[in-house]
C-alpha cells in the first residue's frame, strides 16, 4: 500500500516513533493529517468498545481533536513481528479540562512504501472500556 501524505508531518520507518508520529498529526489539529497515520481500511475502538471505520473513524477522531487539546505519548512496548507492530502507548490530553487519557493497545503494518500507518487503534486498550 501506497497512502501519500502532508510532507508537513512524515510517516516513519521506525515503528517505535509512530506513536510519536500520531501525537504531531494530532496536534497540528488537522483531521486531514491525523486520517493519513491510519491505513484506509483501519479500526478505531470507541471508548464503549464500539469498533468503527471509514468515515465513522474519522468521526471518532474528531471528537477527540475538537476539544482543542494537545496530545502527548509515553510508548511502554513496541514488539515488530516481520510487517506488524504491536504498540502499547500510554496518553493523555493535556491543557484545561477533566483529565482524558488512558493506554492504548494498537497494531500497526509497514506498508510497502516502508512507512508505518495504523491497522487497529484502541485508545483505551488497557482500560475497562471506559476513558480514566
Amino acid at each position: 500500500m501506497n497512502v501519500e501524505h502532508d510532507s508537513s508531518v512524515p510517516l516513519t520507518t521506525d515503528p517505535a516513533r509512530h506513536p510519536f508520529v500520531f501525537a504531531e498529526s494530532f496536534n497540528s489539529g488537522s483531521g486531514d493529517a491525523v486520517e493519513r497515520v491510519y491505513e484506509p481500511d483501519a479500526v478505531f475502538v470507541q471508548p464503549d468498545g464500539t469498533a468503527v471505520t471509514g468515515a465513522d473513524r474519522v468521526a471518532a477522531n474528531g471528537e477527540f481533536l475538537a476539544m482543542g487539546r494537545p496530545i502527548e505519548v509515553t510508548p511502554r512496548q513496541v514488539h515488530v513481528a516481520g510487517d506488524l507492530a504491536l504498540m502499547i502507548v500510554d496518553w493523555e490530553l493535556g491543557g484545561e479540562g477533566p483529565r482524558v487519557a488512558g493506554t492504548a493497545t494498537d497494531v500497526a503494518r509497514r506498508g510497502i512504501d516502508g512507512r508505518w500507518r495504523y491497522v487497529i487503534d484502541n485508545p483505551f486498550g488497557l482500560a475497562s472500556g471506559q476513558p480514566q
